[in-house]
């Protein structure tokens, strides 16, 4: 006898569950529910839809009913909601235009996703300028808006992934720009000084960066926007972005039990606690690979994963969840952004023994036209050399090194395997020692004592201590670039014939500009007894996160 699976919610988990099914189960009757217009759409490219980057609206609906009746045989009924869950009776409640009716199930998929936080803040009900975005309706209502009230300035409240690609998207429709977050820095999932380059490239694009503040009240039907400081900005447009939650009412309301932040909870097969109904994408509470704790991860590929993993186990496949570790990346302007992982933050507070270690270096060949900078940050145990968890930002190859890195932490392999990575390498695409394989080398240097590296939020206790900064960079450097207030230049080609100079009784702490050099200054100053720290991630991490620390000579 053929089974009768009911899908709530489309899009990433839902169809990815739904077209998983119908390759498996070529007799069952699948029947999507969707209570909004479109069962199938590109969500992660509705904000450059916005600026005319991507231009065409219809390539943003990826599939639609009829087509995907065609192809699979699905059931597919968008403005049909589900009002209610009868698990006694293995029944549904669903409403459309027209009435109200009851539908069966054998096995009943849950995929409503994650929905806007919208703050409680006074006024904002009756502000009529303010929007979030979920879907392509949403899109549609904030496309009208820029082209019936031909607004000038613009508010996004919230600077994560969705604030900073709307904040980019609206900029370079010509909208002056201005980002309010209450956290200290921009991408509150990145560690501080990471999140420093996103900051500097915001603000090298004409966006107003206001952090450790938050709206506090809507005035004027939205036109004006208090502050918690005090400060009332003008808004023509205002952009909610401050997060998002598990859509998980129907769930509560069938007694299914939930978890962290209101997340529907589900075992390994997805199985919630209600036999014959699952649960998948970004409502679900999974587990974080690394520290095996509840955690929600709102990203389209662990949703689609879900949704054909369950699939496989309605189908009788011997599949497991087995857990995620949220690997996302942004572009703002020129600037790419992406983190795996733990943060360093993060890691410390789930107990865990960490090190740290930045490395700066060229996306490509450094002879071959166009390289850039990329940096990157990985987090570690110093004893076992288990991966945590790895940060990136540059130009460009940022996403091709976070990839990769992901992958080690999902191998199980260790900062030991990194440089036996064999990486593509010519001239256009990259580096014979990758930058992968360079943090690797790295991170070995500070487990086998060869290294001692000192983080950039050390730096002003250490030399407070009586601990000299020394700067090997070239003299024409330091008048290009500056140096950091309180540094000592001694180059290092000259270091060896310099030693003199130096106080065997005093501790120093070496930089450059990326930290190749100073490694090798530490290196020599160390054999010659001297007690020697490196700066980790050295000049071009520290201007960035602290430019008022910087003098020019």
């Amino acid at each position: 006898m053929s089974k009768k699976i009911i899908i709530v919610g489309g899009v990433a988990g839902g169809m990815s569950a739904a077209t998983r099914l119908r390759r498996l189960m070529e007799d069952a009757q699948i029947i999507i529910f969707e209570k909004g217009p479109f069962v199938s759409f590109a969500n992660c490219g509705l904000p450059y839809y916005l600026s005319g980057e991507i231009s065409d609206r219809q390539s943003l609906l990826v599939q639609t009913p009829t087509s995907l009746q065609a192809r699979f045989g699905l059931d597919v009924r968008p403005f049909h909601e589900v009002l209610a869950i009868h698990p006694e009776s293995k029944t549904v409640t669903v409403k459309n235009d027209t009435q109200t009716f009851t539908e069966s199930y054998d096995a009943l998929i849950l995929s409503p996703g994650a929905k806007p936080v919208v703050p409680p803040i006074p006024g904002l009900a009756a502000a009529t300028n303010v929007y979030t975005l979920r879907n392509v309706p949403d899109v549609d209502q904030i496309m009208t808006a820029l082209e019936t009230t031909n607004p000038q300035q613009a508010t996004i409240i919230g600077a994560g992934f969705i604030g900073l690609e709307m904040a980019e998207n609206l900029r370079k429709k010509g909208l002056a720009v201005t980002i309010v977050e209450q956290a200290p820095q921009v991408l509150p999932a990145l560690d501080e000084e990471m999140a420093a380059f996103v900051k500097q490239e915001l603000q090298k694009n004409d966006v107003q960066v206001l952090t450790n503040n938050s709206a506090v009240g809507f005035k004027n039907a939205g036109q004006e926007i208090e502050l918690a400081d005090g400060t009332i900005l003008q808004s023509d447009l205002t952009i909610l972005a401050v997060g998002v939650q598990p859509d998980s009412t129907l769930a509560e309301n069938a007694g299914l039990e939930l978890g962290r932040k209101g997340g529907i909870l589900v075992d390994e097969h997805y199985q919630t606690s209600i036999p014959d109904i699952y649960a998948v994408g970004d409502a679900i509470v999974v587990k974080q690979q690394i520290t095996n704790t509840d955690t929600l991860i709102s990203l389209a590929s662990p949703a689609n994963r879900q949704g054909r993993q369950v699939a496989d186990v309605i189908a009788g496949l011997p599949r497991k969840n087995r857990g995620s570790i949220g690997t996302a990346i942004v572009r703002v302007f020129n600037t790419v952004a992406a983190s795996t992982g733990l943060s360093e933050r993060s890691a410390q507070q789930a107990g865990l023994n960490v090190q740290v270690v930045h490395t700066t270096g060229k996306n490509h060949a450094g002879y071959y036209p166009g390289a850039t900078d990329l940096t990157l940050k990985l987090i570690f145990d110093p004893q076992t050399g288990e991966i945590f968890g790895a940060q990136g930002v540059g130009a460009d190859g940022v996403d091709k090194r976070i990839d990769v890195l992901a992958t080690a932490i999902k191998g199980g392999l260790t900062i030991f395997d990194l440089p036996e990575l064999e990486l593509t390498y010519a001239p256009p695409f990259g580096v014979a020692k990758d930058p992968v394989n360079m943090i690797g080398y790295a991170a070995m240097n500070l487990t086998e004592g060869l290294s001692d590296n000192i983080q950039w939020y050390q730096l002003d206790d250490a030399l407070e201590q009586g601990k000299i900064l020394l700067d090997v960079r070239n003299p024409n450097e330091l008048a290009n670039s500056g140096q950091i207030k309180q540094a000592h230049n001694i180059p290092l080609d000259t270091l060896r014939c310099r030693l003199p100079e130096l106080d065997p009784k005093q501790s120093y702490i070496v930089s450059c500009h990326s930290g190749l050099r100073s490694y090798i200054a530490e290196r020599i100053l160390k054999q010659a007894g001297f007690k020697v720290e490196n700066l980790d991630g050295a000049f071009v991490l520290y201007q960035t996160i602290k430019p008022e620390e910087i003098e020019y000579v």
